[in-house]
């Protein structure tokens, strides 16, 4: 059985979707293509479905390197969410809110957020799994129900789970169309004059590490923008506010590099930096120095204006007071 739907929505678990490609991309992937056009579906989860023949164009399989051209017809067989190996175990996480459609947690640093390879268990995920009993969103993946957005393993503080797909492919639109306010609070290596500023530059992988990310010079890779404003200036430090207007991966790490302020205790983009605070202050950053503070954003069943604050965690707080002293 086949359907068509609204753009951005999957269809139904066990049924096939159909459309027409309208414009030739000759510059773009089929999975980024697809990516734009599913927003709630990781670019992982869909060269996964290439990859098992599910995404058929015009009657026949291709890669994901395969270039978009006008009148192809797409065929994506949605299959049913097989079962997940990811097992649920009682671990305290702390819920700021919830409903029947999502959560918010607190997550606290060091917690990893989804399952993978030395990280099978004691991530957010399988905590998720015991906390919810199963009523979590499939969309993300076997790997990571309900998983809207990430945070890296070092960084504390606001993230959404969605319990459903509804919730999910809303709150993946509000991501994507920039509607969600996120701001975070950084501490940065040496003392930035300026009040405030905005960081626009585009990031892709590095071109030969390829677990991190760079700005791209060449004005590849992906859009970026980035605004912050100094809240308080410490030894050979700055305590920013830094509001994201786009989410890419890394991407304060990445922008705050690029600007000559790295994020204090980030090894991976300011691993010098951060040695030279620590020598002058004699202040050791016990993780990477970055909080997601604040989240706004509206209910995707209710569409009421929703708005959250995590408190600063306390080794975010002594760092900043060892580096007022």
């Amino acid at each position: 059985m086949s359907q068509e739907v609204g753009r951005g929505v999957p269809a139904e678990p066990g049924r096939t979707e159909r459309f027409t490609i309208e414009q030739t991309l000759p510059n773009e992937r089929f999975d980024t293509y697809l990516r734009a056009r599913y927003p709630a579906m990781s670019r992982g989860a869909i060269q996964r479905l290439i990859e098992l023949g599910h995404i058929l164009v015009n009657g026949e399989e291709i890669k994901p390197t395969h270039r978009p051209r006008a009148g192809e017809e797409v065929s994506i067989y949605w299959p049913e969410p097989g079962v997940s190996e990811v097992k649920p175990e009682k671990i305290k996480i702390n819920v700021i809110y919830e409903d029947k459609d999502l959560l918010i947690i607190n997550k606290s640093p060091g917690m990893v957020v989804h399952p993978s390879v030395g990280h099978e268990r004691g991530t957010l995920v399988n905590a998720l799994l015991h906390h919810c009993k199963g009523q979590l969103s499939g969309i993300g993946g076997i790997e990571r129900p309900g998983i809207v957005h990430r945070l890296d393993v070092d960084t504390s503080g606001c993230l959404v789970v969605a319990k459903n797909d509804l919730a999910h492919v809303n709150l993946q639109k509000q991501f994507a169309g920039r509607t969600m306010e996120k701001i975070y609070l950084a501490i940065v290596c040496g003392k930035i004059e300026r009040a405030g500023g905005e960081i626009r530059a585009n990031i892709d992988r590095h071109p030969s590490h390829r677990k991190r990310m760079a700005v791209s010079e060449d004005m590849g890779g992906r859009e970026a923008r980035t605004e912050y404003r100094v809240k308080q200036r410490l030894t050979q430090a700055t305590l920013v506010e830094v509001t994201l207007h786009t989410g890419r991966t890394h991407q304060i790490r990445v922008h705050f590099q690029h600007l000559g302020y790295p994020v204090f205790g980030d090894a991976t983009y300011g691993k010098r930096q951060t040695q030279r605070v620590t020598e002058i202050s004699g202040v050791a950053a016990p993780r990477i120095m970055l909080h997601a503070w604040k989240l706004t954003f509206t209910h995707p069943r209710s569409e009421r204006l929703l708005s959250f604050e995590s408190p600063i965690p306390a080794d975010m707080s002594a760092t900043v007071r060892a580096l007022k002293a």
